[in-house]
């Protein structure tokens, strides 16, 4: 069985069905909205197409209820396994994505004003301020739970990004507010 035809979208669904057992696409939804998600994000849409192209290709089982609404759970087979094992023994050598529209934005503000930037700047502080609140609480909440210490080490990464992030973002903002204020006090 050629790997060839894998996505990392792949790879995040044999991981989490690895992680978790036996998982229907609706749980695989939700675990990405509680974990990967925050550093991966990608279409929720291919949490329900994907596990059933890797069931075709022999990587996941995939039990359907019988009655109701007929569910289907999907499991990984020992292919599936093997696969996912080669995929996190090889080292990664592509650059670290970073896909942040106000980053996109920032680059963009010389075709803008000034106060749009300021007002881009401030919402961004106020973003990072609440996702390293959140962070830090899930770090606090599951930092007892020894069963799932492995899977805390990209939340250390999260917060180191989160914090340089904020750093930036109020030093702009502080940046801008005097400028902004030099520039008023000039008129005067």
């Amino acid at each position: 069985m050629s790997t060839d035809r894998l996505s990392v979208t792949s790879y995040v669904v044999l991981g989490l069905i690895g992680l978790r057992g036996p998982s229907t696409s609706y749980d695989l939804k939700r675990a990405v909205r509680h974990s990967v998600g925050f550093f991966w994000p990608f279409p929720h849409a291919q949490l329900y197409s994907e596990p059933k192209r890797l069931s075709e290709i022999g990587l996941l089982d995939v039990t359907t209820e019988k009655g109701g609404r007929r569910r289907q759970t999907f499991e990984l087979t020992d292919n599936g396994r093997e696969a996912l094992q080669r995929w996190l023994a090889e080292p990664t050598t592509e650059q670290m994505q970073v896909r942040d529209i106000a980053e996109l934005k920032l680059f963009f503000a010389e075709l803008t004003t000034e106060e749009d930037v300021l007002a881009l700047a401030q919402e961004q502080v106020l973003q990072h301020k609440n996702r390293i609140d959140t962070y830090e609480s899930m770090q606090s909440r599951f930092a007892s739970n020894d069963d799932i210490a492995p899977r805390l080490v990209p939340l250390r990464l999260g917060l180191a990004m989160e914090r340089a992030a904020l750093h930036f973002w109020a030093d702009l903002t502080e940046e801008i507010e005097d400028h902004m204020g030099a520039a008023t006090n000039e008129k005067v």
